[in-house]
């Protein structure tokens, strides 16, 4: 029947399977150089909206962060040889240059972590286990998917960071904040790339839902299983500290709160990413980051600016 033709259609364009369309693509990214010299003295605990769990959770993050990026680099920089297209190949190499630059500085930030008494070095024996034992065993079109998923998970939290601007400013400690928005701005800046390397060499759906369970487990549940140890390892007079475990439901409300909290609030976009014709772009942060770029990287006013240090865009190679 006619009736039910526009039904069919719009039921197409949802559950078709997504293909790699050249004009999504955005354009050529740069590779920025960054200096924190992050002093263990100044890091705040509470640096997220004062509270100390909901902090760990992000210091947590940063420590394991530095081997997922890793393993984003290496299955990047394995399947580039496999593109035709010249623009996506350029930005596979810019996507393997910033997050090469993000494994550095975090990794300079849980030295400062450790420093102020974190356990960075029970994560990265835990962290070593699920990469060694798990991840970076797994053949290469695996890892090319966990890489689209853990990708979609970083642009899932710079979104929900560039829409929550507020929370960055709760504390003074600059470095941590520069660190975090930089961050924040890259990972959305490259947030397609990953996912369309997959969908260019595989665009096999259920091999993309294989990467992303994974993914899920890790950066919901085992970054969050870990955060909890932190308070305690750094303090352990936390554990009778009626002042702390008071503070406990807000921090989980800041994390995974369905009104404001960075997973709660984000569940929809979390698992768009099962629709099968969902591409990143789908989720439109062009004006975000007309917005931070200005705002982080104004030559005399911008938060990034004093730990700035050189930028580079690869050459397009036709």
């Amino acid at each position: 029947m006619q009736f039910f033709d526009p039904i069919k259609t719009k039921l197409s364009q949802i559950f078709a399977p997504a293909q790699f369309d050249a004009a999504k693509q955005s354009t050529s990214i740069p590779i920025r150089h960054m200096k924190f010299d992050f002093e263990p003295e100044k890091i705040d605990e509470k640096f997220y909206m004062n509270a100390e769990l909901a902090s760990a959770y992000f210091a947590s993050l940063s420590i394991f962060l530095t081997r997922g990026e890793d393993l984003v680099i290496d299955t990047a920089r394995y399947h580039r040889d496999f593109i035709d297209d010249p623009l996506l190949k350029q930005r596979v190499t810019s996507l393997i240059g910033q997050e090469a630059i993000h494994s550095r500085m975090h990794e300079e930030l849980n030295e400062a972590y450790l420093v102020r008494g974190l356990p960075v070095k029970l994560f990265r024996k835990l962290e070593h286990y699920v990469f060694e034992y798990g991840f970076e065993r797994m053949p290469q079109p695996m890892k090319l998917s966990l890489m689209a998923a853990i990708e979609h998970f970083t642009a899932v939290l710079a979104e929900y960071m560039m829409n929550h601007e507020e929370i960055f400013f709760g504390s003074t400690d600059e470095k941590q904040r520069a660190i975090w928005m930089w961050h924040m701005l890259e990972e959305s800046e490259h947030k397609d790339i990953a996912f369309d390397v997959f969908q260019t060499l595989s665009n096999n759906y259920a091999l993309r839902m294989a990467g992303f369970f994974p993914a899920l487990i890790t950066i919901l549940g085992l970054i969050s299983v870990g955060s909890v140890m932190v308070p305690f390892y750094r303090k352990p007079s936390n554990l009778v500290s009626w002042s702390y475990w008071k503070d406990v439901p807000r921090s989980f409300q800041l994390i995974f709160g369905l009104k404001d909290g960075v997973y709660g609030s984000s569940i929809a976009h979390i698992f768009d990413y099962m629709r099968p014709s969902f591409h990143p772009n789908d989720h439109d942060t062009t004006v975000f980051l007309e917005y931070y770029k200005e705002r982080l990287l104004h030559p005399e006013t911008g938060v990034l600016t004093p730990y700035f240090t050189k930028e580079f865009t690869p050459a397009l190679k036709v």
